[in-house]
């Protein structure tokens, strides 16, 4: 489980003086970059579970779906708010104007509209769609009410005011607007195509209609999947990349390295990081590394439902005040790039004048053992229970779950005497028993959906679908509520201040850590831009250089 004081020193020593090599992996005949075709393979550890990107929630879903769709705004090479779908906008108060551009087209060559937006928008917002991340566009008029059943669907705050003009009236002014365009819920779709699905939208290459650079070719579920230019994509031109495959689809990180090692993939770690093992083999082989935010916090989920003990407050403190994120992270996980968790928060969001943990310090947790016991004392006879029963711990099969559900079974079985039961789902299955609630503690993640801290402080809200752990707290809600109804920068961040001390005085979750993630790119490959919103890596801009 841990890893060896060998390794730690090896890699701690060897890192930096290895950052200055780079090394192609080997040539082979099937090739991770092919200069002549303009070809890139990858590999990835999930296939995404749907792509009905009105309803995605995962990382993978949303990589895909990156480089499949396209809304009114996307992110440059730059990083930077561009011109997409729409060609110019105006904001004024709480009335927003897309002028769309007439050569978009989706890719049967049909003109994108901005009927395909208001369709959209309003099948994500109507209950029937159960759209996890609905609670994003409740900043649009009346989005929260139709959700709730309070309004009909037509009253929705968005209106196509000919095919190339759409008008978007929101509740409130709201700064970070732009910034949500650029988001797969806010993509359009085509209400004809769409209906004729059946409810199958998204769940194979013929229920698919692209509007952004690529298009969906071949997808052999659990196996592979293919990706090639659009050729109606409006700005086909500038696209290099005339295909992605993906020919790997497998959770073994060593097996991932060894197909970059031999020539068969242009990029590893690109979507989770390098596993410490694969990080160890790129440094013997001496690749170039390279490490990236990739926004995530992760973070111990408890649920907060009746019936469960992980509801009990004192319970939560008790491991609150046992756990140690800086070992987690430098012992147990021993990935370099990782940040210890403290906040809900992550350390680079932007707060007023400079980052919000500047201006907002992280109440400090005392580790007492002593006073954890004192706390799990406490929850048993509020609970009155005599004993504890085992304890349920979900995690998937991917990634870091192994290492630190087994790190939480072993403190707290040695600290505390409470038995941990692992729970290891596919991924997809962690996901639906998570979202059931079929669980007491989950190791969980949330990745930002647009440049704002609001983006992690909204989660908890007790209406957002997202939610997983079911955390209601009236003082919360408000706080939400007022980060909702003003675009006073100051007021906002002072109010998501107060949300990150009650995250820690209510022991909402357990922060664990922030992902950097660590990679290795073929040299021939450039331009694969990493941002910490969307389906990063995104490889619409990437370039291949032709063979020296």
């Amino acid at each position: 489980m841990l890893m060896t004081n060998r390794i730690l020193v090896f890699l701690a020593s060897t890192l930096l003086f290895l950052l200055s090599f780079s090394a192609y992996p080997q040539v082979t005949e099937v090739s991770g970059v092919n200069p002549e075709t303009k070809t890139i393979q990858l590999a990835l550890d999930q296939e995404p579970p749907q792509l009905d990107y009105m309803k995605a929630t995962d990382a993978v879903s949303f990589f895909i779906t990156e480089h499949l769709q396209e809304g009114l705004i996307r992110k440059n090479a730059r990083n930077q708010l561009s011109p997409a779908v729409a060609l110019r906008w105006e904001m004024t108060g709480t009335s927003v104007t897309f002028w769309l551009r007439e050569n978009a087209r989706w890719s049967d060559g049909e003109i994108i509209t901005a009927h395909d937006f208001v369709y959209a928008w309003r099948r994500v917002v109507n209950p029937a769609t159960a759209s996890q991340y609905v609670s994003i566009m409740y900043s649009i008029k009346n989005a929260e009410a139709i959700n709730n059943g309070q309004a009909p669907l037509e009253s929705l705050g968005v209106r196509a005011l000919d095919d190339f003009t759409l008008q978007v009236e929101l509740e409130s002014p709201t700064g970070y607007f732009l910034e949500l365009m650029a988001f797969l819920l806010f993509y359009p779709a085509r209400e004809d195509f769409t209906e004729a699905q059946d409810g199958r939208f998204g769940a194979d290459v013929e229920n698919m209609l692209f509007s952004g650079p690529f298009i969906l070719t071949e997808w052999v579920h659990g196996a592979s999947l293919r990706m090639e230019k659009n050729p109606m994509y409006w700005n086909k031109d500038s696209i290099e990349i005339n295909a992605i495959n993906i020919p790997y689809i497998t959770q073994d990180g060593a097996a991932r390295f060894n197909v970059y090692k031999d020539g068969k993939t242009a990029l590893e770690g690109g979507l989770v990081g390098l596993t410490a093992e694969e990080l160890e083999g790129a440094l013997n082989e001496r690749y170039r590394l390279r490490s990236v935010s990739d926004g995530s916090v992760f973070y111990l989920g408890f649920n907060h439902s009746d019936g469960h003990i992980t509801a009990n407050k004192n319970f939560r403190k008790a491991i609150q005040a046992t756990f140690d994120s800086v070992e987690l992270v430098n012992k147990v996980l021993g990935i370099a790039s990782y940040v210890p968790g403290k906040s809900l928060f992550p350390i680079y969001m932007n707060g007023v004048e400079n980052k919000f943990r500047q201006e907002y310090i992280v109440p400090e947790v005392e580790l007492n053992l002593e006073r954890a016991r004192e706390y799990l004392e406490l929850a048993r006879q509020e609970l009155g229970l005599e004993t504890f029963p085992p304890i349920s711990f979900l995690i998937d099969e991917g990634s870091t779950g192994p290492i630190v559900s087994q790190y939480f079974q072993s403190f707290l079985k040695q600290n505390l005497g409470l038995d941990i039961l692992i729970d290891v789902q596919t991924f997809k299955l962690r996901l639906q028993k998570t979202d059931v609630g079929d669980f007491d503690l989950v190791l969980a993640g949330w990745s930002p959906d647009y440049e704002d801290p609001f983006t992690f402080g909204e989660l908890f809200a007790s209406w957002n679908v997202n939610n997983d752990g079911f955390y209601k707290s009236d003082e919360y809600d408000s706080l939400v509520r007022l980060v909702q109804s003003t675009s006073n920068q100051q007021i906002r961040m002072d109010a998501m201040g107060e949300m990150q001390d009650l995250i820690i005085e209510d022991v909402v979750i357990l922060p664990l850590y922030e992902r950097y993630i660590t990679y290795v790119q073929d040299p021939r490959l450039s331009g694969v831009l990493f941002t910490v919103t969307g389906g990063s890596p995104i490889f619409t801009y990437a370039r291949i250089q032709e063979e020296q």
